[in-house]
C-alpha cells in the first residue's frame, strides 16, 4: 500500500469544460487510481475578492482559494495525518508551497505546472492592456516564483515550458509529462457514419485571449480562400457571432451540450493558435475523436513527435489554405482509429497513471 498523498487543487467540477479544469480532474482521477483511500483531497474554493486587503493579499499568493485560513487548515491536516508527500496542482499555488516548505521542510512537494503562468498572463496582458490584467500578471509571477523555488519536483507539460522556467526563474522542470484528457468518446462513436450533410471543419475552444485572436485571424485571412465551411464551437463565442459569422462560410455555434455530436460530423479540426503556454487540450481532444488537425506550431507545442502523423503544421495563411485544400482533395475518413490509438497511448488517463506513478516514486530530488 502506498504512503498517503495530499492533493491540493482548485475545486473540482464533476463536468469540467475548460482545459485547465479538465486536466485538474484527470490528475485527481489518476492519483485516485494510484493511491485509492490513501489519497487525501483538499479542494480550494475560489470566491470573488471583496476588500482592499484581499486584493493586496493576492501578491502574497492568496490566489484561487488560498488564504491564511485554508493554508493553515491544509498544513494542520498534513501534520495530523503524518503525510510526507504533497501534490500541488498548479504553479499559481506557490504561496502554499512556500509556507508548507518553511513549516514542514521534510515534506516532499511535487508541483504540476499547467502553464508557465507568468508567460500565460503576459500574453493576456498584451492582448488586453489594463491595470487589472497587469496586476494579475504580477500576482501570478510572484506566486509561481515561490512554486519554482520551494518545490522538490516540478512537472511541466513540455520542454518549451521547462526552458522558459529556466529563463524566467533559473530552474528547469525535474520531470516532463504531457497533458492528457479523460476519454469522453461515446460507445459506438467510431461505427456511426455521419449524416449525409454539409462537410465542415471544426474549431473548438472557449474565448480566452489566444483562441479569440486566433480564430479572428483565421476568419479574416484564411476563410476567404477556402471552400469548406467552418463551425466555431465553444462557450462564449455566441457573443461574438456578429463579429465572426460569415454567411455560408463560418457558423458560430457557441456553447453546446455535447461536443461529441460536433466532432462526429466534422471532417477535421483547425487550431489557429499563435500564443500561450502549456499544451493545447483541443489537439488531444481531436485525437480522442479520431480527427486530423490543421494547426499552428503553438497548437502543436508538446505534440511535436506525432505532429506529422496527425495533421499539418501551418505558420501562414497560405499554408493553412494549402493544407485545407489538400484535405479537401483527400477528405479524411470521419473516424480514424490510428489517430485515436495515438491518444490512448500518449494522452489518456491510463498513460497519465503510469507517468505520475513513476514521477512520484522517483526518489531523486533536484530542488536547489
Amino acid at each position: 500500500m502506498p504512503e498517503p498523498l495530499v492533493l491540493i487543487t482548485k475545486g473540482l467540477d464533476p463536468n469540467p469544460s475548460g482545459g485547465r479544469e479538465l486536466l485538474c480532474k484527470l490528475n485527481y482521477d489518476a492519483l485516485q487510481e494510484i493511491y485509492n483511500d490513501q489519497l487525501i483531497l483538499i479542494q480550494l474554493i475560489h470566491s470573488p475578492l471583496r476588500s482592499a486587503n484581499e486584493y493586496a493579499n493576492t501578491f502574497r499568493g492568496h490566489i484561487d482559494g488560498l488564504n491564511s485560513d485554508t493554508i493553515t487548515a491544509a498544513i494542520n491536516k498534513i501534520k495530523k495525518k503524518n503525510v510526507t508527500r504533497v501534490f500541488v496542482d498548479g504553479s499559481n499555488l506557490g504561496g502554499f508551497v512556500h509556507i508548507l516548505k518553511k513549516t514542514l521542510p521534510e515534506v516532499e512537494i511535487t508541483t504540476f505546472f499547467h502553464n508557465v503562468e507568468s508567460r500565460f498572463f503576459l500574453g493576456s496582458f498584451r492582448q488586453r492592456k489594463s491595470l487589472r490584467s497587469f496586476l494579475i500578471l504580477i500576482a501570478n509571477y510572484l506566486a509561481e516564483r515561490k512554486a519554482v523555488r520551494y518545490s522538490d519536483k516540478i512537472i511541466c507539460l513540455n520542454q518549451r515550458d521547462s526552458d522558459l522556467l529556466r529563463k524566467t526563474y533559473g530552474r528547469v522542470a525535474t520531470h516532463i509529462a504531457p497533458m492528457a484528457l479523460e476519454d469522453k468518446m461515446p460507445i459506438g462513436f467510431g461505427e456511426r457514419v455521419p449524416a449525409d450533410d454539409e462537410d465542415f471543419a471544426l474549431f473548438v475552444g472557449g474565448t480566452f485571449y489566444a483562441n479569440q485572436a486566433g480564430i479572428t485571424w483565421f476568419v479574416k485571412n484564411v476563410v476567404p480562400h477556402i471552400d469548406i465551411k467552418i463551425c466555431i464551437v465553444g462557450r462564449g463565442f455566441e457573443k461574438l457571432r456578429d463579429e465572426l459569422e460569415v454567411p455560408g462560410k463560418v457558423e458560430v455555434v457557441g456553447a453546446v451540450d455535447s461536443l461529441a455530436v460536433w466532432y462526429r460530423r466534422a471532417r477535421f479540426v483547425i487550431a489557429p493558435i499563435f500564443d500561450g503556454s502549456g499544451m493545447k487540450t483541443k489537439v488531444a481532444e481531436a485525437l480522442m475523436y479520431g480527427k486530423k488537425i490543421v494547426g499552428t506550431p503553438e497548437a502543436f507545442t508538446g505534440y511535436e513527435d506525432i505532429a506529422d502523423q496527425v495533421g499539418f503544421i501551418c505558420e501562414t495563411s497560405d499554408q493553412f489554405v494549402n493544407a485545407i485544400r489538400l484535405l479537401k482533395l483527400n477528405m479524411p475518413i470521419p473516424f480514424n482509429p490510428r489517430l485515436r490509438e495515438i491518444y490512448i497511448n500518449n494522452y489518456s488517463l491510463t498513460s497519465t497513471i503510469s507517468r505520475l506513478e513513476l514521477i512520484l516514486n522517483d526518489t531523486v530530488s533536484k530542488r536547489h
